[in-house]
């Protein structure tokens, strides 16, 4: 017995890797293009709203994908990426400044969602875990702890102000505000909200899809972190409630269903996202900012990374 999962095979693991690289390669291939763009968030979940989902995500359905949650959760995402290619692609929105607080609304509305379905769960009473719409849940006071980590992280969403489009061929969306501390906050947040409430899903919805965005954010196109994790998350979830059998039969890793695991998964969570507001509201105080009009971050290392790799080709026209 594993301690987060029970044991899986070398099979289980490549199904893993094979989830985590698709979800890579297709936000590549829907941020490298408009025709992808549109392809992969507009005309396939249009196909799949008529012809697919009313029978795979049907209420009350066998594997749970017919919930509430599920649905809003899989529209507001695809808002998301829409809206974030109408301000890729039209110059004029990024100057206008209702426009940029549309990434940290949505944003704040997904993370919302999830941090409600926490309190959910511990509604439920399901104290030593149980079926519930097909889901398997344990309730307990780590749903309380990142529920109150989810509320945190919102309050943490900075610097939108400061969003601008890299100057190359992809155009994408770039929040230099938005640095590795947010990041890692959020990854853990998330990982435990879907630890707390797709238990038995959350090896493929929590590990491989945060990494999924995080790898790229990282090491692919830095500043783009909400662009990746829009695209991902859409992809991943259209996906779900295409073949929702997939977590529970095609590749079933269940957790262990220990209590202690729950516990301490979310109590990380809820202590990085302290951390993360408390340093915030340091920097606030410290160089008197005004958190819904500045940027916090804007002297450090990280910051001064992303602005100089987006926006290095327009400071050589400048240049010149």
């Amino acid at each position: 017995m594993g301690i987060l999962y029970e044991p899986t095979s070398f099979m289980g693991f490549a199904i893993w890797f094979c989830v985590l690289f698709s979800l890579i390669l297709l936000n590549e291939f829907g941020r490298s293009s408009k025709f992808g763009g549109i392809f992969l968030f507009f005309i396939l979940p249009l196909g799949l709203s008529i012809f697919v989902w009313p029978k795979t995500a049907a209420p009350g359905n066998e594997y749970g994908t017919g919930n509430w949650f599920n649905w809003v959760k899989t529209y507001s995402v695809l808002i998301g990426c829409l809206g974030f290619m109408a301000i890729r692609y039209h110059k004029s929105l990024i100057n206008k400044k209702w426009v940029l607080c549309f990434p940290p609304i949505i944003l704040a509305v997904n993370i919302f969602e999830a941090a409600i379905r926490d309190f959910e769960c511990y509604s439920y009473g399901a104290w030593n875990g149980e079926y519930i719409n097909n889901l398997w849940v344990m309730s307990g006071s780590w749903n309380i702890m990142n529920g109150i980590a989810g509320f945190l992280n919102i309050v943490a969403i900075c610097g939108w102000f400061g969003i601008f489009i890299s100057n190359n061929k992809t155009k994408d969306m770039i929040w230099p505000d938005m640095i590795w501390p947010w990041i890692i906050a959020y990854d853990l947040w998330n990982f435990a909200y879907t630890y707390n409430c797709i238990a038995d899903h959350s090896f493929y919805c929590g590990l491989a899809l945060l990494l999924s965005c995080t790898i790229p954010a990282f090491f692919i196109k830095k500043g783009a972190w909400l662009q990746h994790r829009a695209h991902t998350l859409a992809l991943w979830i259209m996906f779900v409630m295409s073949v929702p059998s997939f977590a529970d039969r095609i590749a079933p890793v269940a957790t262990t269903h220990n209590k202690t695991a729950f516990f301490v998964v979310s109590l990380i969570s809820l202590l990085s996202n302290v951390i993360l507001v408390v340093y915030q509201f340091a920097r606030i105080k410290k160089y008197r900012l005004n958190p819904l009009k500045d940027e916090i971050y804007s002297q450090t290392k990280s910051y001064k990374t992303v602005i100089c790799e987006n926006k290095k080709i327009k400071s050589k026209k400048i240049v010149s």
